[in-house]
């Protein structure tokens, strides 16, 4: 198990995953999200090679529409 936090909660997940892993994982919708890693956005056609490893702080951030 790594320990990480997400969204300011820590977080323990099996192994070194990619950032598309952990969303299934932790079965967050990927419609209109944001993902950081250490302060970096990640754009969407780099999760399947982002990785998260341990220690790591991840920011998911869901987008809302409104007016």
């Amino acid at each position: 198990m790594i320990s990480i936090t997400v969204n300011g909660q820590p977080v323990e997940i099996e192994t070194t995953m990619s950032v598309k892993q952990m969303l299934n994982t932790i079965e967050v919708p990927p419609n209109y999200l944001a993902v950081e890693v250490n302060a970096d956005v990640v754009v969407r056609e780099d999760y399947a090679t982002t990785m998260i490893n341990d220690g790591d702080e991840v920011e998911l951030v869901t987008l809302v529409g409104g007016g």
